[in-house]
């Protein structure tokens, strides 16, 4: 089976990378950063295709890993080249965390094409991508799923079916929005601990043993204390996967207070040229010792 990759940032090239270490072919990389997708033809020995026709030409399933709403538009709609050019019977794996209807919408220009479309929102970071053990979560039609089943056990170490399309980027979008909201809670937990002046390890200790413990503690806490923000889920991500929750919400005329909260702490990085730090960079907005991000607003 030939499989193709459209997007290899950090998450696509691991996921590309793991798929070669388990003999599957890669016939063919497309990134809008000519220089990545490059380097990783040249590593996988496969193409490094100009045109995002040519991934669909050269592969029977293509995997997208692509960035927010607008490009994943552009990569199925785009005028001229786009990925449903002569795309009859081939299978589109859909890896982003974007807005639920864009799914939808994607499966349908699909269907029209005589392809299929399947979402597989990953719930993992780099590590997991790199070693075959995402937390993936599918929707879309039960066909798909079974055709990409073989190829996603090899990415995955738990894998869901939730349903039909847009009901697996609904429940990313709620993973997202709580983990989020549970990082800035930490960051002002550990701000506080530290203008307190009380002793950060002892006082993370401490909250993994109660209440207060999440795996955002086990993930970011010591990070947070020792500002170490190498990224392996961006700042500028946060912000874009809360405004996702918090449109749902909208929508429904429901009130999420504290996930608005949390992505105008996630904007403000941004604002402030923060937004490729990891997630956990927040602590630089509320630890009252940390340059002009931080201080009399803690």
């Amino acid at each position: 089976m030939n499989i193709g990759f459209v997007g290899v940032g950090r998450m696509g090239a691991n996921m590309a990378r793991r798929l070669k270490d388990r003999q599957f072919h890669i016939t063919a990389v497309y990134d809008t950063n000519r220089a990545a997708a490059t380097s990783l033809a040249t590593e996988l020995g496969c193409a490094a295709a100009q045109d995002l026709s040519e991934v669909t030409a050269e592969s029977d399933v293509i995997f997208t890993v692509v960035t927010d709403d607008n490009a994943m538009r552009q990569i199925f709609g785009g005028t001229g080249d786009n990925l449903l050019v002569n795309a009859r019977g081939k299978l589109f794996v859909n890896c982003a965390t974007i807005s639920p209807q864009v799914h939808v919408d994607i499966e349908k220009l699909a269907e029209k094409a005589d392809a299929q479309s399947l979402e597989a929102c990953m719930a993992s970071s780099i590590p997991q991508a790199r070693e075959g053990k995402l937390y993936l979560m599918c929707g879309g039609k039960e066909e798909a799923f079974r055709t990409a089943e073989p190829i996603l056990k090899e990415l995955a170490a738990q894998i869901r079916f939730i349903g039909k399309a847009g009901e697996a980027a609904k429940v990313k979008a709620l993973v997202n929005m709580v983990m989020n909201i549970n990082t800035a809670g930490l960051a002002e937990g550990l701000a506080l601990g530290a203008a307190l002046r009380l002793d950060l390890g002892m006082l993370r200790e401490v909250f993994s043993q109660t209440g207060a413990a999440s795996r955002v503690l086990e993930t970011d806490g010591e990070d947070m204390q020792n500002r170490e923000h190498s990224c392996f889920f961006s700042a500028a991500h946060a912000a874009k996967d809360s405004g996702i929750a918090l449109e749902a919400g909208r929508s429904l005329d429901l009130d999420l207070p504290l996930a608005r909260a949390t992505k105008e702490q996630y904007d403000r990085m941004v604002a402030e040229g923060l937004g490729e730090l990891d997630k956990s960079g927040i602590a630089e907005l509320t630890f009252k010792d940390r340059h002009k991000h931080s201080g009399d607003r803690v």
